[in-house]
């Protein structure tokens, strides 16, 4: 098993439970990382929540790239990718501390990387079979 194998999502999923149980789910909205002051006279604060969504945003971009890709790894992903899916779930149905709106962006995330792994590796084996018909 190689590390390509290994979904993405499972690094939010650790970081944010890393993240809440040390420090609380209010960290999530209350624990700004930085302000910048825009030229409207607006003052934009970037918390962990925005983090962690940015985060799963850039993830599920490579992780869709990778569902591209044929190989025994990339079914091997398929699955560990489903399985962070049912964790995600699970935690997101019966842990308090997951009970929110960024928990939920990361469950949705696990979900269309899921849903979007076996739809592009079904559209991509298609292609090749029939490219290999031909010849």
């Amino acid at each position: 098993m190689s590390l390509r194998s290994i979904p993405l999502i499972v690094i939010v999923l650790i970081a944010y439970n890393l993240i809440v149980w040390a420090f609380g789910a209010e960290i999530l909205t209350e624990g700004t990382l930085f302000e910048a002051h825009m030229v409207s006279g607006g003052v934009w604060k970037f918390n962990w929540a925005d983090l962690i969504i940015l985060l799963t945003l850039i993830f599920l971009f490579v992780e869709i790239i990778k569902a591209t890709y044929t190989s025994t790894s990339s079914l091997i992903d398929h699955a560990l990718s489903m399985l962070v899916f049912v964790l995600c779930l699970v935690e997101f149905l019966l842990v308090p501390l997951a009970a929110n709106s960024v928990f939920f962006m990361i469950l949705a995330a696990a979900f269309i990387d899921v849903v979007a792994g076996y739809t592009i590796g079904i559209r991509v084996a298609r292609r090749d079979v029939a490219l290999g018909s031909d010849g």
